[in-house]
């Protein structure tokens, strides 16, 4: 029943975008977050002829009657969006797969367990919010999240699908390299985006700036999101496998090592890449600060097949004992 809801609301989405598309000189992801924004609004939002409204409203009157809990929405909108990303050219049109997205859900949930106040999330690269949206549906406790996007089309998703789940959600349409004026979290989430920033007057401020040229991306985030986080507070970083092997890769590691410990680099499985080349891990941090130590042993491991579910609850088990032993979380 439910994966049949999230199959009646995908082609909802599906068909209304290929239909805008047609119609309304669109692109097709622009189209899936119109057709979110119909729904959500249960009016035609577009300036379209009236036999096309008609025939869009008409696809959004089937769905009144069934209602979606908030992971049927966000698998809905993921699938269309996945499909949408096949024909983009884009190189930061991509998507943290949802088997990655559920696992950092119990990662952040393990650091949460022994709070007793609401925590603060910040995603800086938040794409379609598939992410940030996992995390806030699998959550042990409330959320106070914060995404930055500096893609429009991907901002307008991750607004829309938030709007359908009832997330609370600040999205802004931002470069999150830029300054922040911004109060620091308890958490960051965040799938990094690799590449150089073309921004060489704002990467001036940063210790990781490029002595010459261009600076990596992925390297400014990192310390961009060291310095949003308080002390005491966890990171966690979905990074290439290449993280370290760079030509300022000795730079990184010692900026790091002053700022946070390293709690541990967890290899996402390999079968889930094309080729090692593009291989990536979950690299996981906690700021210095007063009564925050250093464990004896960091978590290095590479994780089993998603689909392997008894050499992932032998993984998780492991990684449970680690928590407890060196960082004294049940």
């Amino acid at each position: 029943m439910k994966d049949r809801r999230v199959e009646s609301l995908y082609q909802y989405l599906d068909e209304a975008a290929l239909y805008l598309e047609k119609h309304w000189d669109c692109t097709y992801l622009e189209g899936v977050a119109e057709a979110g924004e119909n729904l959500f609004r249960q009016e035609v939002c577009q300036p379209l002829e009236p036999e096309q409204q008609k025939w869009l409203l008409n696809q959004v009157e089937k769905l009144s009657e069934q209602a979606f809990d908030k992971e049927e929405v966000r698998k809905a909108f993921q699938l269309a969006v996945l499909r949408g990303m096949k024909g983009a050219v884009q190189p930061h049109h991509s998507m943290t797969p949802d088997a990655v997205c559920l696992f950092l859900s119990y990662l952040v949930n393990k650091g949460l367990q022994q709070r007793k106040e609401p925590a603060s999330l910040l995603d800086l690269a938040a794409g379609s919010g598939n992410l940030v949206h996992a995390l806030l549906n699998n959550a042990i406790q409330p959320l106070a999240a914060r995404g930055f996007e500096v893609d429009e089309t991907l901002v307008k998703l991750a607004y829309v699908s938030a709007n359908l789940q009832e997330n609370a959600l600040d999205l802004f349409h931002q470069d999150s390299i830029e300054p922040l004026a911004f109060p620091q979290v308890d958490l960051v989430v965040t799938d990094l985006p690799v590449g150089f920033y073309p921004k060489d007057d704002v990467a001036k401020s940063y210790h990781l700036q490029a002595e010459e040229g261009h600076s990596f991306l992925h390297h400014l985030m990192i310390e961009q999101a060291i310095q949003q986080t308080k002390d005491g507070g966890f990171l966690y970083f979905v990074v290439p496998n290449f993280l370290f092997e760079s030509e300022q890769a000795d730079r990184l590691h010692t900026y790091i090592k002053q700022q946070a410990n390293i709690l541990g680099l967890l290899q996402l499985p390999k079968s889930m890449f094309q080729s090692e080349t593009f291989g990536r891990s979950i690299f996981m941090l906690q700021k210095k600060g007063e009564g925050v130590h250093q464990p004896q042993q960091a978590l290095l491991a590479e994780l089993p097949s998603f689909s392997n579910k008894q050499a992932l609850a032998d993984m998780i088990e492991q990684i449970n004992k680690w928590y407890k032993e060196q960082l004294g979380m049940a």
